[in-house]
C-alpha cells in the first residue's frame, strides 16, 4: 500500500472546510448492500430471475459500490495489474508498443482494456456455471462435508489420497488422513468454506501433486509448501513467482513473529500450509469484506477501510471465471446446488447499457440489426456467446419474442445476438428464429385510477396499445412539468409538488401519442410559528407570523384562537391585542386539518414607560428582536452595558439557562427584563451568520446551514433568520453559505 502526504501549512479555517468537504466526499463513495432481486438495476434483474426460478433458495445481494464504471476500469487497466496467457488472441492482450507480448510473469502478458471490462462486468457471468465467483466464502458447518470436498477434488491427484510429504530433513512423512480431511479441518479453523479452499488449490497448483509449489523439492526450499501461492508475485526470473511463494512459506518474507504465529508459518508440513494459508485467505480477504472470488480479484468494496484496487489476490484477469467454473462443477457433482446460498454481486455507477462483449467474439462477424424475432422451436438454449461451447443463460420455447441486436454473418453456423422481452441478452442459432412482420402502433389509451395524486404518492399509468400485435410496443413518457410530477420509463408517476402537469405517452417508432392531465395535491403536514412565547404590555399589539408545512401546501389558511379573550384576543389578520395582565395561549390550527396545531404562550404585563428601558443606538430593536450586536464584543456584560433600565436584566440561552457576565451571547439568546422576579418583557438576539447560537461565525455555521439547506437537519426559526445574511425574509440559500464563507476568510464582513 502506498501512502502520500502533503507537507503544507494550511490555515485553520481552510483545514476545517477541507475536512468537512472530505467527509461528504468520501461518504458519497461508501458501499451499500441490499438483499433481493428487486434491489438490482434493471439490466441485472432478468438474469437473476431466471436463476431464481431454477434455484429458489438462492439469495442475491446487490453490492452498490458507488464507484463510477469508467473510473474503476481506469484503476484496473494499469500495466501489470491484470494478466492473460501469452498464447491468447490479441483482443485479450495489451497491444501498446513496448508493452505488447512482454512477459510480466513466465507465459503471462498484460491484458487489454476490453478484457478487463468483460471480466469486471458482473452481468457477463449471471448464469449457473459462472455465478460462483460471487458466492460468499464463509465456513458453514451444516453444508460442508468430506464427501463434497472429494467430489470437488475428483480428477486430480488429491482425490481420495492420503497425505504424504517431505519434511525439511528430507524424510518422507506418511499421514493417515486424506487431503479432504486437511481441507475440511483448515476450513473450520479459518472460517473459510472448504469447498472454496479445495477449488482454490485446484486453481493455483493444478491437478498434480508434483507442482513445484507443493512438491517440497525446490532447491533452497526443501520441505516447504504453499498450496495457495500466497506471496507468489509476478517475476521474470525462471520460477521466480513460485520461489517468492515458497520464501513466504519458509519465513513469512520479513513478517513479524506474531504474524507468522497467526498463519502457522513456517509451512513445513502440508497441514500447516493448507490451514495456515486458509487463515491467511480468511483474515486477509474473506473476513474483511473481500468474501467472494470476484472481490478478491477486484478490490472494489470499501468494507476493508483500506485503499481500493490495491489488495488483490490474483493477477489472472480470468481467475474469477475459471474458479467459478471449478466451484460450480464441484457443487454440481456434490448435489449442493439446491442448498441455500448467498451471492454478493457488485454494481457500479454509469455502467454501459449492454454488457461488455467477450474478447473472443469477433465484431466483424456481426452487423447491427433491430428486427423483431420469434423462436420457432421448443427448448432452445440462449448462450453467452455464438457457439455451443459458451455457457447457457436460459432456455426458451416456441413463440418466445425477442429483438435482434446484431445479425451473425459468420462462416458456417450463424448465430444472432438477441435481447429477450424480459431484458436478457444472449446468442441464439439463426435456424431457431424467424422474423416477425412489422406492425405499427395505431392508437394509445391511457388510464389511471385517480388523476388527482397526493404529493409524495406514486401512481401507475396504464397504457393500452392498439393493435396489441404491434411489432414495437415501446412507448416514451413525458411530463410537461417535472417540478410537479415525473414519470419514468415504466409509467410510474411520482408526485413532487402541488400543481398540474400533462403526461404525454408517445409511440417510440411513430408520432402516435395520447395525453392525460395529472393534478398533484399537497396536504398540510404541520404549522410553524415564529415565536413560542410573546410578552406584551396592556393595549399593545403584535403580529404573529405563521406558516404551514410544506411550503407548497394547497390550503395555507391558518385559523387562530385565544384561550382567554379577556387577557388577549387574536384577529383573522394574525394581530394579537393585549387587554389585561395575565397569561393566555394562542392556538393556531390548519383550516384543512384542524388536528394539526401549534401554540404560543402570551404574557400580558404592565405598560412600560419609554424611560424605563433605553437601548444603545448600536442595537437594532424591532418586534422583540435585537440585532446589531458586535460579535467581537458580545458577552453578557457587553449587552447589559448597552441597556439602561432599573429593571432586573437576565440573559438566558435558547434552552433558558442563565448566562454569566463573561459568557458569549449568540443567536437565540433571550434578554429578559424582570420586576419582582416576574418577566415583563423579553427580546431575542440575532447575530447574522451565527447559525448555531454560539455567538461565533465559523465553519461550524457553514455545516449547520448546509445541513438545513439539504433538509438533513432543520434549524429553528430564529436561526433561519440569522442565516438570511441578505435580510430579505427569504429562505437561506447557497448564496448565504457563500457570504458566511467570505466572512470567515475575511473577504467580506457580514453587517449586523
Amino acid at each position: 500500500m502506498i501512502f502520500s502526504s502533503v507537507p503544507k501549512i494550511i490555515p485553520r479555517v481552510f483545514l476545517i472546510l477541507i475536512l468537512v468537504g472530505l467527509f461528504f466526499y468520501f461518504s458519497s463513495f461508501a458501499s451499500d448492500k441490499k438483499d433481493g432481486i428487486e434491489n438490482f438495476p434493471d439490466t441485472f434483474q432478468p438474469y437473476l430471475i431466471e436463476l431464481s426460478k431454477k434455484h429458489p433458495y438462492w439469495n442475491f445481494r446487490a453490492l452498490y459500490t458507488n464507484l463510477d464504471w469508467n473510473y474503476v476500469i481506469d484503476q484496473e487497466n494499469i500495466y501489470g495489474k491484470n494478466l492473460v496467457p501469452k498464447n491468447y488472441s490479441d483482443s485479450w492482450k495489451n497491444t501498446k508498443p513496448g508493452q505488447y507480448n512482454v512477459e510480466i510473469d513466465s507465459g503471462w502478458v498484460d491484458s487489454s482494456r476490453q478484457a478487463v471490462e468483460f471480466c469486471m462486468d458482473p452481468r457477463n457471468f449471471l448464469n449457473e456455471g459462472c455465478l460462483f465467483q460471487f458466492e460468499t466464502l464463509s465456513y458453514e458447518a451444516h453444508t460442508n462435508n468430506l464427501n463434497s470436498i472429494e467430489k470437488i477434488l475428483y480428477g486430480t491427484e488429491f482425490y481420495n489420497t492420503k497425505v504424504s510429504y517431505l519434511n525439511t530433513g528430507g524424510q518422507i512423512i506418511n499421514m493417515s488422513e486424506k487431503y479432504s480431511d486437511l481441507i475440511l479441518r483448515g476450513g473450520h479453523t479459518s472460517k473459510v468454506s472448504p469447498y472454496h479452499l479445495a477449488s482454490r488449490i485446484k486453481q493455483e497448483v493444478g491437478p498434480f501433486l508434483s507442482h513445484s509449489s507443493i512438491s517440497g523439492k525446490v532447491s533452497g526450499f526443501e520441505g516447504y509448501y504453499n498450496f495457495y501461492n500466497i506471496g507468489a508475485t509476478s517475476s521474470s526470473e525462471p520460477m521466480g513467482a513460485i520461489k517468492k511463494g515458497l520464501q513466504y512459506a519458509k519465513d513469512g518474507k520479513g513478517a513479524s513473529q506474531a504474524t507468522k504465529d497467526k498463519y502457522l508459518i513456517p509451512w513445513n508440513t502440508k497441514e500447516k500450509a493448507i490451514t495456515g494459508g486458509a487463515i491467511f485467505i480468511g483474515s486477509s480477504y474473506i473476513n474483511v469484506g473481500q468474501n467472494t472470488v470476484y472481490l478478491q480479484k477486484f478490490d472494489v468494496n470499501d468494507d476493508r477501510n483500506g485503499t481500493l484496487f490495491t489488495h488483490q489476490y490474483m493477477t489472472n484477469v480470468l481467475a474469477p471465471y475459471s474458479e467459478a467454473k471449478s466451484i460450480y462443477n464441484g457443487y454440481n457433482k456434490s448435489g449442493l446446488l439446491d442448498t441455500p446460498m448467498t451471492f454478493i454481486i457488485p454494481i457500479y455507477n454509469n455502467m454501459p447499457s449492454i454488457p461488455t462483449q467477450n474478447p473472443n467474439i469477433n465484431s466483424k462477424d456481426f452487423v447491427k440489426d433491430d428486427k423483431k424475432l420469434l423462436c420457432n422451436s421448443d427448448k432452445v438454449n440462449l448462450r453467452t456467446g455464438p457457439s455451443t461451447s459458451y455457457e447457457i443463460i436460459t432456455t426458451i420455447n416456441k413463440e418466445t419474442k425477442m429483438t435482434r441486436l446484431e445479425k451473425g454473418r459468420q462462416a458456417g453456423e450463424r448465430w444472432d445476438k438477441v435481447k429477450l422481452d424480459n431484458g436478457i441478452i444472449g446468442y441464439i442459432f439463426q435456424n431457431y428464429v424467424s422474423e416477425i412482420p412489422e406492425v405499427k402502433i395505431e392508437r394509445l389509451e391511457l388510464t389511471i385510477d385517480n388523476s388527482t395524486v397526493l404529493k409524495g404518492e406514486k401512481k401507475q399509468l396504464q397504457v393500452i396499445i392498439f393493435p396489441k400485435e404491434a411489432s414495437n410496443n415501446k412507448v416514451i413518457y413525458f411530463s410537461s412539468n417535472n417540478k410537479v410530477a415525473t414519470i419514468d420509463d415504466k409509467g410510474n408517476i411520482l408526485a413532487l409538488s402541488s400543481g398540474k402537469t400533462i403526461i404525454t405517452v408517445k409511440a417510440q417508432d411513430n408520432d402516435v401519442k395520447s395525453q392525460i392531465e395529472i393534478i398533484v395535491y399537497s396536504p398540510v403536514t404541520g404549522i410553524k410559528l415564529d415565536e413560542s412565547e410573546v410578552f406584551l404590555e396592556v393595549g399593545e399589539t403584535f403580529e404573529i407570523k405563521g406558516r404551514v408545512e410544506p411550503e407548497d401546501a394547497n390550503d395555507k389558511t391558518i385559523l387562530y384562537n385565544s384561550s382567554n379573550t379577556q387577557i388577549a384576543t387574536v384577529e383573522e389578520n394574525r394581530i394579537i391585542t393585549a387587554h389585561q395582565e395575565g397569561i393566555a395561549k394562542l392556538e393556531a390550527c390548519s383550516k384543512e386539518n384542524q388536528n394539526i396545531k401549534a401554540e404560543v404562550d402570551i404574557y400580558v404585563v404592565r405598560q412600560l414607560e419609554a424611560s424605563e428601558i433605553i437601548f444603545d443606538n448600536s442595537l437594532k430593536v424591532s418586534d422583540f428582536t435585537i440585532s446589531g450586536v458586535d460579535y467581537n464584543s458580545n458577552t453578557v456584560e457587553d449587552i447589559k452595558s448597552k441597556i439602561k433600565t432599573n429593571l432586573e436584566i437576565e440573559i438566558v440561552n435558547d434552552k433558558n439557562q442563565v448566562l454569566q457576565d463573561t459568557d458569549i451571547v449568540g443567536t437565540g439568546t433571550k434578554v429578559r427584563l424582570k420586576e419582582n422576579g416576574q418577566i415583563i418583557r423579553q427580546y431575542k438576539i440575532i447575530v447574522y451568520g451565527d447559525c448555531n447560537g454560539d455567538g461565533k461565525i465559523n465553519s461550524v455555521d457553514l455545516l449547520v446551514l448546509q445541513r438545513h439547506i439539504l433538509e438533513i437537519q432543520t434549524m429553528g426559526q430564529i436561526f433561519v433568520k440569522a442565516s438570511n445574511i441578505n435580510k430579505n425574509d427569504k429562505k437561506p440559500t447557497s448564496v448565504d453559505l457563500l457570504l458566511i464563507q467570505r466572512h470567515i476568510l475575511g473577504l467580506q464582513i457580514i453587517k449586523q
